[in-house]
């Protein structure tokens, strides 16, 4: 393929993006690359390993999460994804922004791990170097997830991927190409399988803005299901908890959430704090998602709040959640607080951010279940399952609220054992992760189909698996500079 000038279009300019991100900064070091000598400076820099970037307005619209709730807000960020329109803005919530983000926080880790192999003593430097190469993987899984095909063993190696970028720039310029999904998967598994077990928890002051064991497990965990490696799935589930560990790192919903009664700000302001045991990885994206997602025209209406959040599963029991709204148009689960910066003490305008959640312990158990059922290990399944609808149905019993194979069947009728294990994994995870755009993930990996119908029923757009416009173009910019575009 043809190789490509394209260092801008990767938004690797690494003196406006080091750090926290504060624009002065760079009024007092211009380049903060000559001062990588420790191992504490090389650690500071991988906040900025991390997108800053948010995912979730576009996956969220694209998928069949929301529907055409007629009289709530019309916004571009919300109806070119739920239109599969191609976005060219490169402002917030955009697909071209979440491409440099996650550009801009590879150039951090690769310039961390530029420093220190660079060192005359590595050691001190090893909790870092397993970070930054797992940080690295995340971000490139994250956008050939996105801007590419999903993975498919018999095609992997001829579909056009996205440039996996190893090299820190010393120069406004570099080489890029796109290869092939099989390549950028092969370099994302061994950035994983050679970080992860250098990770140490104990060298973070918030553990939970990083990748600890947890957090880079259930990373490996979601990396492996789209791969379909069964074996690594449980394998790296297992290693992030033991099934008698997990119950008590799930978010406790029927407890300590029950317990905040109807308070909204309560509710929202927890679910994204480290205190809870369920998030594994936090990150703050440069968002208004959380100002928005519920006054967006397309998102969860009247229909959809009894479809994915009522009783319509399997023990036929709602599972508790509180839902906000005095009408349809405004109904939603209070997840996002929003923190805003001022560009000066007295200035009116500023930059809007959302603590996102990247990874929670309730995506190891519905990964490790799926890969058991598809390992024919239906009991495994079944017990985590079990696990999880004990944190999340209100006055629980564990008589009363068993699930089994059975119900599930039953539930499910006409579908086989392991299709009715897999339905049930697949609607209490759209349930679990509502308003977060994890259900555009499960639709790319298992190629479903989405349809989208207007307000007043007049209007139906399928869009099934093989279209190719769910698969994000790339940059216009990139595009014009040579990188091949995704076709439409």
């Amino acid at each position: 393929m043809k190789k490509n000038n394209i260092y801008i279009i990767l938004s690797v300019i690494f003196a406006a993006t080091t750090l926290a991100g504060c624009k002065k900064f760079l009024e007092h070091q211009p380049d903060n690359r000559t001062t990588l000598n420790s191992p504490e400076k090389v650690a500071e820099l991988l906040v900025a390993a991390y997108p800053r970037a948010n995912y979730i307005p576009f996956t969220e619209a694209m998928s069949d999460n929301v529907e055409d709730k007629g009289s709530a807000e019309n916004d571009l960020f919300n109806s070119r994804p739920w239109n599969y329109t191609d976005q060219n803005d490169r402002t917030y919530d955009t697909p071209n922004f979440y491409w440099n983000g996650c550009y801009t926080a590879i150039a951090a880790a690769n310039h961390a791990l530029d420093a220190i192999n660079k060192a005359a003593d590595q050691a001190p430097y090893s909790a870092s170097k397993g970070e930054a190469l797992v940080a690295r993987a995340y971000s490139h899984f994250m956008l050939v997830t996105l801007f590419a095909k999903p993975y498919d063993a018999a095609t992997a190696a001829s579909d056009p991927g996205i440039p996996y970028v190893t090299e820190p720039e010393e120069k406004p310029e570099g080489n890029y190409e796109r290869k092939t999904v099989a390549y950028v998967y092969e370099m994302i598994d061994k950035d994983l399988k050679e970080g992860l077990p250098l990770i140490k928890d104990n060298s973070y002051r918030i553990p939970k803005y990083h990748f600890t064991k947890a957090a880079a497990n259930a990373f490996a965990t979601r990396f492996y299901l789209f791969k379909k490696d069964y074996p690594n799935v449980i394998k790296y589930a297992n290693d992030a908890f033991p099934t008698a560990a997990i119950a008590a790192n799930l978010r406790p919903i029927n407890t300590t959430y029950l317990g905040f009664g109807n308070n909204f700000y309560d509710i929202q302001a927890f679910y994204t704090k480290s205190e809870d045991p369920g998030n594994l990885l936090l990150a703050e994206a440069n968002t208004i998602w959380g100002r928005d997602y519920y006054r967006y025209r397309y998102g969860l209406g009247n229909r959809l709040r009894g479809e994915v959040l009522g009783s319509l599963n399997p023990l036929g029991v709602e599972l508790y959640r509180v839902v906000f709204g005095a009408q349809p148009e405004a109904y939603n689960v209070p997840k996002f607080r929003e923190h805003f910066v001022k560009e000066s003490i007295n200035a009116n305008t500023g930059d809007a951010y959302n603590m996102i959640p990247l990874f929670s312990t309730e995506e190891v158990l519905f990964n490790r279940a799926e890969a058991n059922v598809m390992q024919g290990n239906f009991p495994d399944a079944i017990a985590d399952l079990n696990v999880y609808l004990s944190k999340r149905i209100r006055a629980y019993s564990p008589i009363t609220h068993i699930f089994t194979l059975d119900k599930a069947k039953a539930f499910y009728t006409g579908k086989s054992s392991e299709a009715a294990l897999i339905e049930s994994i697949l609607d209490y995870k759209r349930q679990e992760y509502i308003h977060e755009g994890v259900r555009w993930l499960d639709l790319l990996r298992h190629k479903r189909g989405v349809t989208h119908t207007s307000f007043d029923g007049k209007t139906v757009n399928v869009y099934p698996a093989t279209d190719p416009r769910r698969i994000l173009q790339l940059p216009k910019e990139a595009i014009a500079l040579g990188l091949s575009a995704n076709a439409r």
